[in-house]
């Protein structure tokens, strides 16, 4: 950061150059104009220009000459209008010396240098800053001091729009050092009210520019810095960089050979404005599925820069066009490359994206990512992982591709796999993993073997706590389908009626009063221990107070309880009457 200057009167200097130009050069020039024969197109089009300047220059304040970025414009003015007078004499001789041609190419050059100083003047007394007390002894600074970021929103804002003048108007040093101070104020903004300030005060469309690959390097880098940290600091600047089209830009910088730095800054505004629904759609239409699915080929970036891409295109994949899109591009054997050999975070956002895929995609797209491979690292990764947060992702994916055929028949053919689920049952603290758990044995435990059956024992008295879980209420219709899949086995029943804990919790889930549980599964279950187990098994039930709940549900017609009932009361009042008859 550049220290600032002490205050100082307007320089002679500019004050003699700007009456030069308004009272010796311009008049003449405007008279020239309407008159010259020669190239008379040229100059009526000149014309217009010239007036603009005089007009601009006349509406500017006294003070204006006091400011650096004026008397840089005004000194540069001179020697552009001095040509042009030159250019007129040489067009009111009748022998047009040098040649038409030679004349015509110099009167373009000296149209085209006048049209910028004319857009960087108008640019300037647009900002305001002109009109800002000429005392303040930073005006005369080469860029102002970074205010603080318990400085005002007036001082933050003066600031902004004095570092975008000179982003736009200076030489490569003065742009780079207003890029600077610019980060600083970025970077020391702990409440985002500076980015709101630089979003709506500035001109961020000016800076969008500056990532073009005709840039300098060092301009790029850190305008890429600065929109980086413009889409990821809060909703507001987010949004003013994607209406200003930043997505487009930001995408080309992450394709092009940038630094890795640069490259994975342009990445993380990407996966900022994608992460907002009502940006990503925009993604497509950029070609930006191809250029994030190339950045995350193996060798084509950093590490980060990979996990930034795929977290993006995890953003995306639940859009149409850009579900089709990552197929058509090759994306699905580079998801699974990043499952096999990705960071935590990389396979996180790679096993959802797969699953976005699965869930949402057709039966040919989950069969296609089952082609790929995907269903073993997914496996892999279930088996290693130590992150909860992984553990849900690929969990999700894993189910989701379990209704292709052939990746059913993988799962169940896989008792290491049944038994990642059971100890997920047992022991994840998360219940929406153990919901997923439950869901997956539910659904395939009918066809595993009775080996693998019994393996699962130990999740049993899980089940039926989760089961009693009120929220969310598909947990209990999870819990309950497995639990109705493994008591198919006659050696699951015996495991369920010998926990006195799981016998109470049912019988209690079974209470008419118990108006938080559903009764279709809690009768289910007593109906299938009915029906596989001998008498220990009804009399534990009867003894524990189910005929009584069975009873009531009955008189109130729920489905199964009548006959639930009949099964497990009746038959123990024959055993009774049977006994007595024998004594």
């Amino acid at each position: 950061m550049t220290p600032p200057r002490s205050p100082a009167a307007p320089p002679l200097a500019a004050v003699d150059a700007l009456a030069q130009i308004l009272h010796a050069l311009l008049p003449p020039l405007l008279l020239a104009a309407a008159s010259v024969k020669a190239l008379h197109m040229r100059w009526r089009a000149l014309q217009a220009t010239l007036l603009a300047l005089q007009s601009s220059l006349a509406s500017a304040p006294a003070s204006a000459a006091s400011h650096p970025l004026f008397a840089d414009l005004v000194a540069a003015l001179l020697p552009a209008l001095r040509s042009l007078h030159a250019l007129s004499g040489r067009c009111q001789d009748p022998g047009l010396p040098g040649g038409r041609l030679r004349l015509q190419s110099d009167l373009d050059m000296a149209a085209s240098s006048l049209s910028l100083l004319l857009h960087d003047l108008s640019l300037l007394l647009r900002s305001g800053l002109l009109s800002v007390d000429s005392a303040a002894p930073s005006l005369n600074a080469i860029v102002l001091q970074v205010p603080a970021s318990a400085a005002s929103r007036a001082d933050k804002s003066l600031f902004v729009r004095d570092a975008f003048a000179r982003l736009q108007i200076g030489a490569l040093d003065l742009k780079l050092k207003a890029l600077v101070s610019l980060l600083d104020l970025l970077g020391d903004d702990p409440t985002a009210e500076a980015a709101q300030v630089v979003a709506t005060d500035g001109d961020v469309a000016a800076l969008l520019r500056l990532l073009d690959a005709s840039s300098h390097s060092a301009l790029r880098d850190r305008a890429v810095t600065a929109v980086a940290h413009l889409a990821t600091a809060c909703a507001v600047s987010r949004r003013v960089v994607f209406d200003e089209g930043g997505l487009g830009p930001l995408l080309r910088v992450l394709d092009s050979g940038s630094a890795p730095a640069t490259r994975e800054r342009a990445a993380a505004a990407v996966v900022a404005i994608t992460a907002d629904a009502g940006s990503a759609w925009a993604l497509s239409a950029y070609g930006g599925v191809s250029i994030l699915v190339n950045a995350c080929r193996p060798g084509s970036g950093s590490p980060a820069v990979q996990a930034l891409a795929v977290a993006a295109l995890k953003n995306v994949a639940s859009i149409d066009d850009v579900r089709s899109a990552l197929v058509e591009e090759g994306g699905l054997p580079v998801l699974v490359d990043l499952l096999a050999s990705g960071t935590v975070g990389t396979q996180k956002s790679a096993a959802l994206c797969l699953w976005l895929l699965a869930s949402m995609g057709d039966h040919e797209t989950q069969s296609q990512i089952v082609q790929a491979g995907a269903l073993s690292p997914l496996l892999q990764a279930l088996h290693v992982a130590s992150d909860q947060d992984l553990q849900d992702s690929v969990l999700r994916a894993i189910h989701a591709l379990a209704l292709v055929p052939a990746a059913a028949r993988t799962l169940c053919s896989s008792p290491l796999f049944f038994a990642q689920l059971t100890d997920l049952i047992c022991r994840c603290s998360s219940i929406l993993l153990q919901q997923m758990a439950a869901d997956m044995v539910a659904d395939l435990a009918p066809t595993v073997s009775e080996d693998t059956k019994r393996c699962m024992a130990p999740c049993i008295g899980t089940l039926v706590k989760m089961m009693e879980v009120a929220k969310p209420a598909t947990v209990q219709e999870s819990a309950g389908r497995a639990l109705l899949a493994l008591l198919t086995l006659k050696s699951n029943r015996k495991v369920f009626v010998r926990d006195e804990k799981s016998v109470t919790r049912l019988v209690q889930m079974l209470d008419p009063r118990n108006e938080e549980i559903d009764k279709k599964y809690p009768v289910s279950i007593s109906l299938a221990l009915a029906m596989g187990g001998g008498n220990g098994t009804r009399r534990r039930l009867t003894d524990a107070g189910s005929c009584q709940h069975l009873q009531k549900l009955a008189d109130v017609e729920v489905p199964g309880a009548k006959k639930a009932l009949q099964r497990i009361c009746s038959n123990r009042l024959k055993s009774l009457l049977s006994i007595g008859w024998q004594n």
